[in-house]
């Protein structure tokens, strides 16, 4: 055999490895497991394995790496069985998200945030550093599309803090009209005129309180709820305060808004840039807050991404389709700093 035949370089084998593992209480493999083995099943797809189980044992075949992050996510939701927590689809989600990243766990409802109705946990590594970010800093920016839990994970702070005694009220506000807050063209009284506008944070309260607990804490004021143009000219103190849809906003409204900060007082700005509705030529407040304040110490801002998506799993479909789509007409062109760009392109 000639030296070149003995130093060809040899094509890498796609060898399949096989691990078993074994959990000690029957009904909590069922759990684990799911209904009709719905929970192996997410598992498998999501990580391209074939899992076969068999009483409370399990054996894994596929990819080396696949295979032994399909046992770190089985392995952390048994955990989860074992102190007590349920197990359904939206935590197997979430594992498998969190097995992407080793060095992180996903948070158990001992670090979640505590609501009147519920324990909220975040279902995404950015998610966690979203809820770290809301403890840590007095301001917080959030970015991303549909369905990454920008609001509800905010509310869900809020709620805390206020149950906790943190805060004296909850504000809650987002631009009422989309092009301008035009309000007068609109019919009924001023709560019907803006209602339809504010029902997505009235949504996640009701989500987070018991309905009458809502309704007692906005009639005595601990909860308010309002367009932004009701801002103007106040000082927020004391206050856990939220603005919602904030592309929407113009650079005046978001420097008024940014400008009401007051004392012992959290700010929350949730948008996305990939949605604006102002006229066209009207720059966003959210993509000027972002370049103004980038660098000012005290402020955090966070990006999410179709990846972060935990509606429906066809809404991150649909969200990287449309990205995909914007890419290749050049609408990311919108993202540019230059000055020939987004002062006209309405957003």
């Amino acid at each position: 055999m000639s030296r070149a035949t003995r130093s060809a370089p040899r094509e890498k084998s796609s060898a399949k490895t096989t691990r078993k593992k074994t959990f000690q209480k029957n009904g909590l493999a069922i759990a684990l497991f799911g209904s009709h083995h719905s929970h192996l099943t997410l598992i498998e797809t999501a990580l391209n394995v074939v899992i076969h189980a068999r009483g409370n044992e399990v054996t894994i075949t596929g990819d080396a790496e696949a295979v032994a992050r399909s046992l770190s996510v089985l392995n952390g939701l048994y955990e989860r069985l074992e102190r007590g927590q349920d197990i359904e689809e939206a935590e197997v989600d979430a594992m498998l998200r969190f097995s992407a990243e080793p060095e992180r766990k996903m948070p158990s409802t001992e670090g979640g945030v505590s609501t009147l109705n519920r324990v909220v946990t975040a279902r995404t590594p950015k998610q966690a550093d979203y809820l770290i970010a809301i403890d840590e800093s007095e301001l917080v920016f959030s970015e991303g599309p549909a369905g990454t839990g920008k609001t509800y994970l905010a509310v869900a702070k809020a709620v805390e803090r206020l149950v906790r005694g943190d805060v004296e009220r909850i504000i809650l506000s987002r631009p009422a009209v989309e092009a301008g807050e035009q309000l007068g063209f609109l019919p009924g009284d001023m709560r019907e005129k803006v209602d339809p506008y504010l029902r997505p944070l009235y949504d996640a309260l009701h989500d987070m309180m018991p309905g009458q607990q809502v309704q007692k804490r906005l009639e005595s004021g601990e909860i308010e709820v309002a367009p932004l143009a009701f801002m103007r000219g106040r000082t927020l103190a004391n206050a856990f305060v939220i603005l919602d849809e904030a592309q929407n906003t113009t650079a005046v409204q978001m420097k008024m808004f940014l400008t009401r900060l007051g004392e012992n007082s959290r700010m929350v700005i949730t948008g996305d840039l990939s949605q604006v509705d102002l006229p066209r030529g009207t720059r966003s407040g959210l993509r000027d807050a972002r370049e103004a304040l980038s660098d000012v110490q005290g402020i955090r801002f966070l990006r999410f991404d179709e990846e972060d998506v935990v509606r429906h799993h066809l809404v991150g479909r649909i969200v990287k389709a449309y990205n995909s789509l914007e890419n290749k007409r050049g609408a990311g062109a919108q993202y540019r700093h230059d000055d020939s760009d987004p002062e006209n392109d309405g957003t």
